[in-house]
């Protein structure tokens, strides 16, 4: 049994005994620490929080204790059901709600459920709101709500609609060409809410035809549910097998994109953004943002289109705040996440599909050929696992002063940059390990790149 507490919210396992699985005591505890936070947040204010779920096995169940952990603390809830992290962040903002719990594992198997926490922008905690959220799960002095204070419940199940509404209403998003290109495209959902919200999105896009895999939202995933080419093989076979234009993946709570071309190749999950950051960089001048470990192919195509790029922390919360920071007009991360900012500061694969397509459409070129307009970069993703005797703080350090010769970014662990390539060493926030990714212009360079920093920090722990 696993649980993982985080400033992004709680995640585990389901079973096990309190504070070594996602327990029912550990769901009512941590959602009462988020609404204790709320309180303090918003001082005097009758509170709402809306709450979604993935299609997970163990949704019903964890719904129903945050649910009623939030009424026990005098929060009246609107639940909206089955739906997407997008769809929640969207909704939060809508009804001008104090905070959202997005009940979700995202890419992690069917075992795992979690609690993502919002604030009241429909956007995930700052990390010292997270904090804080953390120090309070700790906290045995809670106070519930007296039986004529308790909150309210209500139920809302049209903010799927509201949802896709909003993108077809977006400028850059062009129906009638994607209507005139008459595209044939395939669907994987993975079994989860994907499977109910994708396909209205593009019936609303007036895709001419979706080939349905792996739809029913039964939670029970077919493959791995991160979107990854490795996990894939299905929906290749049978974008090929029907001679579809291109396909489409998402994750559990859809704001993870990954595209399949009409070979029965993936796109590149690196390349969801770059493509879709291409087409607004036609439209609209102006920045891009990505976190440290994405691919250089987004500096290359913003500074083509005249417009700087900047790199955040990982974590969605920073490619964000960078994004407000730097007025940035697209934005998001290398595993297939979308941030556009004229729906809202929240990846979005809703919005994802509905811009590429367009994309697609106007540029009059096979899946496969818009994809080789890109610069190739290939990454090469590594961990290190370290013992709680190391001090990984001065191990990082010595390697810093080892490259001291190259450029190098700190704001979250060190990435070195040489020329048309780079490494990232980061710490895990939850695990005892050592992330390094490494990147160039060819898997194998990248593969040795990384190699040698493994060495370097092998070395270094070795030494007497």
């Amino acid at each position: 049994m696993t649980l993982i507490k985080s400033i992004s919210g709680i995640r585990g396992t389901i079973g096990g005994k309190p504070g070594e699985g996602l327990s029912p005591v550990d769901i009512v505890k941590f959602t009462a620490a988020y609404t204790t936070f709320l309180q303090e947040s918003h001082p005097g204010e009758k509170l709402t929080v809306v709450v979604g779920r993935d299609a997970r096995i163990s949704g019903p169940m964890v719904n129903s204790l945050v649910t009623g952990t939030l009424m026990g603390m005098g929060v009246d809830v609107l639940d909206i059901g089955l739906t997407t992290t997008p769809t929640v962040e969207i909704a939060v903002a809508g009804v001008c709600a104090q905070g959202g719990i997005i009940l979700t594992a995202s890419h992690n198997p069917a075992q795992w459920n979690a609690l993502k926490l919002l604030n009241h922008r429909g956007e995930f905690l700052s990390a010292a709101d997270g904090e804080r959220v953390l120090a309070l799960t700790g906290d045995t002095d809670l106070n519930f709500a007296t039986v004529y204070d308790l909150g309210s419940y209500r139920t809302d199940d049209t903010w799927i609609s509201r949802h896709i509404e909003k993108v077809l209403a977006l400028p850059l998003v062009d129906v009638e060409v994607i209507r005139n290109a008459n595209f044939r495209v395939v669907i994987d959902a993975v079994n989860s809410t994907g499977g109910i919200v994708i396909p209205q999105l593009l019936k609303a896009l007036n895709v001419a035809h979706t080939d349905l895999l792996y739809c029913e939202p039964t939670g029970h995933f077919p493959h791995n549910p991160e979107p990854l080419p490795e996990h894939l093989a299905d929906i290749c076979e049978a974008v090929v097998k029907n001679k579809a234009d291109l396909g489409f993946v998402v994750d559990p709570d859809v704001d993870r994109l990954a595209i399949i071309t009409e070979m029965g190749e993936p796109f590149g999950e690196e390349y969801t953004l770059v493509a879709v950051a291409d087409y607004i960089l036609h439209h609209k001048k102006g920045n891009t943002v990505s976190n440290l470990s994405s691919t250089l192919a987004l500096k290359v195509v913003t500074e083509q289109a005249g417009g700087t790029y900047y790199p955040s922390a990982v974590g969605e919360v920073n490619v964000v705040e960078m994004m407000k920071l730097q007025n940035a007009v697209i934005g998001g991360e290398g595993n297939g996440g979308v941030i556009y900012p004229d729906l809202h500061y929240g990846r979005d694969a809703l919005v994802g599909i509905a811009l590429f397509l367009t994309w697609l459409a106007k540029s009059g070129k096979k899946c496969s050929d818009l994809r080789g307009k890109y610069p190739d970069y290939f990454i090469s993703k590594n961990k290190i696992e370290f013992s709680p005797e190391m001090d990984i703080e001065k191990i990082l350090q010595i390697i810093v002063g080892k490259y001291s010769s190259q450029p190098i970014t700190t704001i979250d662990g060190i990435k070195i940059h040489f020329e048309n390539e780079w490494v990232h060493l980061r710490r895990s926030n939850t695990e005892p390990i050592v992330r390094i990714y490494a990147e160039s212009d060819r898997l194998e360079k990248a593969e040795n790149l990384a190699g040698k920093i493994i060495s370097d920090f092998n070395e270094i722990v070795n030494e007497p």
